[in-house]
């Protein structure tokens, strides 16, 4: 492959994941255009081209892909049958287009895990509130809306007769609630040859009301054998799927130690940002490697490391205001990475810090550090 600017990529989103996927492309002279419906999406300023548009409309996701060679997303909410059409006509689209849209419907994810019988949680499906009142005798569960949910949004524990009263009234599915000791993720990426690479497993603490990651550990803190274990199921996935591209699987690990697949992610994920500082190739880098079908590069640790989310404070909406940054940059092994979001939101994620210690203990404390020391607010 020559390294000019003569592929075209086109990525389906602009938003961070996006950006530092630019960000691993620069190194390989790539040409990356973008499509997002916001017109100040973090990519705006990086993209070789960046276009305006619904990620969801077909004729727009149609005209964005006419004059790309290969087509790849960064967040899940596309128009998977304009897809399906580019890659009928000649278009390399990785993931493929099929695997995006059950990915994109929690059910089939879980009906695709049930058939090629990787552990997860039993289940059954609804259509309705009505359906959910008929499984009553099954609290506690977990409630998850077929489509459209993302960072948490779109799941709520339901498990008493009281929360029932507040279910989702549309489709998805009800899973048996697990009491879990740890959420652990693996991220694997295949390329089009069939090559298949996995990163070391990573251990995930969600904030205890969004539910999304609030910080995480890599390596995880778990037995070698259920490390193993783990890469095991994420390399049995991406082979039933004949995945190509980068696919993030969460899992829990029960008190009896045992590991149950949740989900699934089609693309880079948020277990994954410290990759860029902590491992001998990132996530972003190993995506490309996979859809250009370029041999898959080494993932191991270069040290352990931890990831904090950087989340929009609470009651704060407006321009963004890093505070802590500075005194942030004076501690040894810390990196922060800021997504340039020209808003804050509460809790929306604004950007990362990547810690790395090869004291485990020392690189707990630096995490609650961070935590408390840096607070994106509104100007």
């Amino acid at each position: 492959m020559h390294f000019y600017r003569d592929t075209k990529i086109g990525v389906l989103g602009g938003g961070q994941l996006g950006r530092m996927l630019i960000q691993a492309a620069v190194d390989y002279n790539l040409h990356i255009g973008v499509m997002d419906p916001n017109p100040e999406a973090p990519c705006r300023w990086l993209a070789h081209d960046f276009v305006v548009g619904s990620l969801t409309d077909y004729d727009a996701v149609m005209a964005f892909g006419k004059d790309k060679d290969v087509l790849t997303i960064e967040i899940e909410n596309v128009n998977a049958d304009a897809l399906a059409a580019l890659q009928a006509e000649g278009k390399r689209v990785y993931p493929d287009p099929a695997t995006i849209k059950m990915i994109q419907d929690k059910r089939s994810q879980k009906q695709f895990f049930e058939s090629y019988k990787i552990p997860t949680a039993p289940f059954v499906l609804v259509e309705s509130k009505a359906d959910v009142y008929r499984h009553m005798g099954r609290l506690p569960m977990v409630q998850k809306l077929a489509k459209a949910g993302y960072d948490g949004r779109g799941v709520q524990v339901l498990r008493d007769a009281e929360q029932v009263e507040e279910a989702f009234d549309a489709p998805g599915l009800l899973e048996e609630f697990v009491p879990f000791e740890k959420e652990i993720a693996v991220i694997v990426a295949r390329n089009l040859s069939g090559e298949v690479a996995t990163f070391p497993v990573v251990e995930m603490v969600f904030h205890p009301v969004h539910n999304l990651v609030e910080y995480l550990f890599a390596p995880a803190n778990i037995s070698p054998v259920l490390a193993t274990e783990a890469d095991h199921i994420a390399r049995q996935i991406v082979d039933d799927l004949k995945f190509v591209g980068l696919l993030a699987i969460e899992m829990f690990v029960t008190p009896d130690g045992k590991i149950l697949v949740n989900e699934m992610a089609p693309r880079p994920h948020n277990s994954g940002h410290h990759t860029i500082r902590a491992n001998a190739t990132s996530q972003y880098e190993q995506h490309l490697r996979a859809i250009l079908d370029l041999p898959l590069g080494a993932t191991y640790g270069l040290s352990p490391a931890a990831m904090v989310n950087l989340l929009g404070e609470a009651g704060h909406t407006g321009p963004a205001i890093y505070e802590g940054i500075e005194q942030l940059l004076a501690t040894p092994g810390v990196y922060p990475h800021i997504y340039g979001k020209a808003e804050t939101k509460p809790h929306r994620k604004m950007g990362h810090v990547t810690i790395l210690d090869a004291d485990v203990n020392r690189l707990e404390h630096t995490v609650q550090q961070v935590k408390e020391l840096v607070k994106v607010v509104s100007g």
